[in-house]
């Protein structure tokens, strides 16, 4: 695992993605750029965006609409403890969805995803530098 100060610092090279990345079996409607690869990969982090898909279900039924074509994924590590918070809010800055994490390991204090529909049956998790 790399640390918070190198992360911090390849996190700032990816704009755009060249391609798309398969991430697991169990969620093959998701797919994730070479920005949020490189991210779980140097932070032993690919349960975040398992943790993203996870939700693709309630994010199909959002009541006002909004998270069938887009999400904005937060994890906010909690400032006592090991543990974590992973939110997502509707653009209009409303959380739709919390999940709490009991336990992780993860390098930065805060990361934020993006998950935008690409077609009919694909989602895309970026880095906000990719949009």
């Amino acid at each position: 695992m790399k640390t918070k100060e190198e992360i911090e610092a390849g996190l700032a090279g990816f704009y755009g993605t060249e391609q798309y990345h398969r991430f697991s079996i169990l969620f093959k409607n998701h797919v994730m750029t070479d920005g949020v690869k490189w991210l779980c990969e140097s932070a032993g982090a690919f349960w975040i965006c398992d943790a993203i898909a996870s939700h693709h279900a309630s994010c199909m039924k959002d009541p006002k609409g909004m998270l069938q074509d887009a999400q904005f994924w937060t994890l906010k590590l909690n400032k006592t403890g090991r543990g974590a918070k992973l939110i997502c809010e509707r653009d209009t800055g409303d959380i739709a969805i919390t999940q709490k994490i009991p336990y992780t390991d993860f390098p930065l204090p805060e990361i934020k995803l993006y998950c935008n529909r690409a077609d009919e049956n694909l989602f895309v998790i970026l880095l906000p530098s990719e949009y």
